[in-house]
């Protein structure tokens, strides 16, 4: 393998729930992991965790850090988070249940309102991480 080639890596996990399409939970290149999008589906039923922007967010962010954990990070790993909301009025609602999960430091983050999210969830959330020993200044 050449200096310009990495290896791709594909992160999976059960804890996280089944893959509902073509894509990966997570991808690593290098020393970064991208995470895909997680909506707030309970892996063990299917079903979403409740019906509200906050039951959600907290399990869409629980399967995120199951793919963090199968990739050997945490949440502290996180460096940018996209948060896609159907309501921009839950904001205030999301971001209370978000700031329980990134409590030492707070990841860049851009937050949108979309017009749908798949099976008409309520919250989708991705982000980036860098796997290793991050050192905060």
């Amino acid at each position: 393998m050449s200096s310009s080639q990495f290896v791709r890596r594909i992160i999976s996990t059960t804890e996280a729930g089944p893959i509902g399409g073509p894509y990966s939970q997570g991808v690593v290149i290098g020393h970064t992991l991208y995470l895909s999008g997680s909506i707030g589906l309970d892996p063990t039923t299917g079903l979403f965790a409740g019906e509200g922007v906050q039951e959600q967010a907290r399990q869409s962010l629980k399967n995120l850090g199951e793919v963090l954990k199968a990739a050997g990070a945490s949440y502290k790993n996180v460096v940018k988070t996209n948060v896609f909301l159907n309501d921009m009025n839950d904001f205030t609602a999301m971001n209370e249940v978000y700031s329980q999960f990134f409590t030492d430091h707070h990841p860049a983050r851009s937050t949108v309102q979309v017009a749908a999210l798949p099976r008409n969830a309520k919250v989708e959330i991705e982000g980036v991480a860098i796997l290793g020993d991050i050192q905060d200044e």
